[in-house]
């Protein structure tokens, strides 16, 4: 908006005429972006919009003049009329011209304040009949004082801006009208456009020139301020310039006593140490320009150290491809012995990571996939990684990322910040002395993005062959070659890993071990590392396997063994404890009824029984990060009118399994309960809960699970209590397939159930299960509901006579 201009009224003609003239009925309006009109001000303005020149053209044809109205809406180029306030002024148009760009640029000279009435038009441009708004003034001592305060207020800043021109102080001061004052003064000040409105729509002059005080007072507050901060930056920029000069002083002083001579050892150690590195071009021209500008540094300004740290990094860093350790090729025949040394079990996983080995070891070269290890917690994820880099003799590094949630914890500060450091990656190749290292990106799932960006983003080019030969770290702002770099990730829960990193990964799925297997790794590993941590002999105390194996099922409920290694250790605390006092001697054989009374009371409950005596209840298959759990489904009915609720802190897919399952029944009632009436679902109110409400829960799986519960509410018939099942429900009684079998399997086993329902279309999944599983387990592999009845239903009982 330019600043006041004299005030001119144009007739149709271009030639002044004396006083406005009369207010239209109607008018054109141009709306306003970001721009107030007041009446009495020339405004400058820009069009461009096809419906907008439109206007300008028939305003020229006729008398000049149109509607400006302001836009309460910055963001939008055409608004609507519910957008644009209600209250505007009339524009005649003193001076236009036509640029080349298609847009004018003209003078516009306020009229008259109105307000629209109605809208009667929106095509080619916007019309509406308008009525004015008269100007309310109570001459009195008060208004008198208030325009002096304004006129006061005003030309203080004027004076203390550079934005207003002087002139305006001139044209404040002659201005007698209290009105056009206020219009003047609101229309050059730098308010938001939403309090240009307000003084504009105010018809009671008084009113408006007190608001004015007011935002007068406010601005001249902000620019006191202002001049208060101004002053202070060029006051430590007069300090910075003299402490600059009385540096360099400093500096000729100490060239003249010889006390220069410690920052020169210091750059030639560095220069020694960057030459010791085969320096791609592109580093050695950076790390030589950094020597220079280390050299003209005082060693007591802060911007030495920044730039001898840089170049420390940069020394201690492995560059080049000269500097790959040169490793025999991969001896797989070893690398089998190490995993199997390590780790027992995990035949399929051992398979997979010798077939990666194999690769690796034909094309000589890093680069390829990208193995993500992915189970619960304490199946061995993280060792796997340590045994990888024994196999093939390289540097390991653990790269913990969970919990980071700041981009920079992975490509670092940049260097203007206070203490900036490199990212975790550059400091693991730091750490690891060589450019082929094994790192274990640990916990990758818990990555997460928060105010300071997105680390999983920055992974993307850590992890993609194709783009990590160029890594940048924001600290060194040089490409680091990543393309040597063997990286194997770990997570619990894949889903929570962003599509484009997972798909940049391999997975690897380790699932929970079996007791038999938990017992061997007890056996061979966790017992005798315990006891050499508690100070007892191997010989000295002897685990049996009823000792073991009271302690897996009634102490530890886990996919893994980290709970096992856990209550091992209590019990080898409990019994050092007693040989350092002298109760314990000669050499002991702990039995399951001593465990028990080392451990105290059972930590883990039988729960296969807890619920199945009754109609209505099924036990269900669910997966957790954890590995395979049962869940408990209830059905109960009461008199109703065939309403369903479904409890238990269920998420909206489970609820809608509820529902499929629901309206299946409905549907089949007469085959599944014939002696059932008719209407049994309009006379009852049905009641699906799954307990431990605190819990959240979801998923399609237990589809079949709850319609087993229904179907036995309903027909009085039992659910066999050696049954657990798993399986998504359609309403046609379909029954599709589901993920995470092997772990559900698992977790059956683990709580005693001899009997799993799964869809049919799972039944391929029976190959990766081990052994021991298949063995004590009966798996029924279905299609339909009905076979899910027929296996898991009680037989009905027969009627006395």
């Amino acid at each position: 908006m330019s600043g006041p201009s004299e005030l001119i009224v144009v007739g149709a003609d271009g030639n002044p005429v004396d006083g406005p003239p009369p207010v239209p009925p109607a008018l054109g309006v141009l709306p306003l972006r970001e721009t107030v009109p007041f009446p009495d001000i020339v405004i400058p303005l820009a069009v461009g919009q096809e419906r907008s020149l439109k206007l300008l053209d028939d305003a020229l044809a006729g008398d000049r003049r149109f509607l400006m109205v302001a836009s309460k809406e910055a963001g939008v180029e055409a608004p609507d009329p519910e957008q644009l306030y209600e209250v505007g002024v009339i524009g005649t148009i003193a001076r236009m011209m036509k640029v080349p760009d298609g847009t004018s640029r003209l003078l516009v000279q306020g009229g008259q304040r109105v307000r629209i009435l109605r809208w009667t038009q929106r095509e080619p441009y916007l019309v509406a009949t308008i009525e004015e708004i008269p100007e309310i003034v109570n001459e009195s001592d008060e208004l008198t004082a208030l325009v002096r305060e304004v006129q006061r207020t005003f030309l203080e800043i004027v004076e203390a801006v550079p934005y207003l021109p002087e002139e305006l102080q001139l044209a404040v001061a002659n201005i007698e009208d209290a009105s056009q004052l206020s219009y003047l003064i609101a229309s050059a000040l730098r308010i938001t456009p939403g309090e240009k409105q307000e003084l504009l729509e105010q018809p009671d002059v008084e009113l408006r020139l007190r608001r004015l005080v007011a935002l007068l007072a406010r601005e001249l507050d902000v620019i006191s301020i202002g001049t208060r901060i101004q002053d202070q930056v060029q006051s430590e920029l007069d300090k910075g310039q003299r402490e600059f000069v009385l540096r360099q002083q400093l500096r000729a002083i100490q060239a003249e006593l010889g006390e220069d001579d410690d920052t020169q050892r210091e750059i030639d150690e560095l220069r020694a140490r960057l030459d010791a590195h085969d320096l791609p071009e592109e580093i050695r021209k950076t790390a030589e320009r950094e020597l220079g500008r280390l050299a003209a540094i005082p060693a007591a300004s802060p911007e030495h150290g920044v730039v001898r740290t840089y170049l420390e990094w940069i020394a201690d860093l492995p560059w080049g491809a000269g500097e790959h350790e040169e490793v025999d090729p991969i001896d797989l025949t070893l690398a089998k012995d190490v995993l199997d040394g390590d780790h027992y079990g995990l035949d399929q996983v051992k398979d997979r990571i010798l077939e990666h080995l194999a690769v690796l070891s034909l094309s000589h070269e890093s680069r390829g996939t990208i193995l993500c290890l992915a189970g619960p917690p304490g199946v061995g994820k993280t060792s796997l990684g340590r045994s990888i880099a024994r196999a093939m003799d390289r540097s390991f590094q653990r790269l913990s990322v969970g919990g980071v949630r700041d981009e920079a914890e992975i490509r670092g500060h940049r260097r203007t910040y206070v203490g900036a450091m490199p990212g975790s990656v550059i400091r693991a190749m730091r750490d690891a002395g060589t450019t082929n290292p094994v790192i274990l990106v640990d916990e990758i799932d818990k990555m997460a993005s928060g105010y300071g960006g997105d680390p999983t983003a920055a992974m993307l080019e850590v992890l993609d062959p194709e783009q990590n030969a160029t890594f940048r770290d924001h600290f060194l702002d040089l490409p680091y070659d990543l393309s040597g770099v063997t990286f194997i990730c770990t997570a619990n829960e894949l889903d929570r890993i962003p599509g484009p990193l997972r798909d940049r990964m391999e997975i690897v799925t380790i699932a929970g071990y079996t007791e038999r297997e938990k017992l061997e790794i007890a056996k061979r590993y966790l017992v005798p590392r315990q006891l050499e941590r508690a100070g007892l002999r191997r010989g000295q105390v002897n685990f049996s396997d009823a000792a073991l194996r009271t302690i897996i099922a009634q102490y530890t409920r886990e996919a893994g063994v980290r709970g096992l290694d856990r209550a091992i250790r209590s019990v080898t605390r409990k019994l050092a404890r007693q040989v350092a006092e002298g109760t314990l001697t000669g050499r002991t054989s702990l039995s399951s009824a001593k465990v028990k009374e080392l451990l105290g009371n059972q930590r883990r409950e039988k729960t296969r029984r807890r619920r199945s005596s009754n109609p209505g209840v099924a036990s269900g298959l669910a997966w957790t990060p954890v590995g395979g759990d049962v869940l408990y489904i209830e059905a109960a009915a009461t008199p109703g009118n065939g309403r369903l609720l479904l409890t238990g802190q269920l998420g909206d897919v489970m609820r809608e399994s509820g529902q499929a399952a629901h309206t299946w029944l409905r549907g089949h009632l007469a085959d599944v309960a014939p002696e059932a009436p008719a209407d049994w679902f309009k006379t009852h109110d049905v009641h699906i809960h799954v307990p431990a409400g605190a819990i959240p829960k979801d998923g399609p799986s237990a589809g079949i699970t709850m319609a087993t519960a229904l179907s036995s509410l309903v027909s009085g018939r039992p659910v066999r209590d050696d049954v657990a099942m798993t399986g998504e429900i359609t309403l046609t009684g379909d029954v599709l397939p589901i993920g995470g079998l092997k772990e559900k399997a698992l977790g059956a086993q683990d709580l005693g159930y001899r009997t799993v329902i799964a869809p049919a279309r799972n039944a391929s999944d029976l190959e990766d299960f081990p052994d021991s599983l298949r063995e004590s387990v009966d798996f029924h592999f279905v299609e339909r509901i009905d076979d899910v009845l027929e296996i898991a239903l009680k037989a009905r009982p027969r009627k006395r006579r």
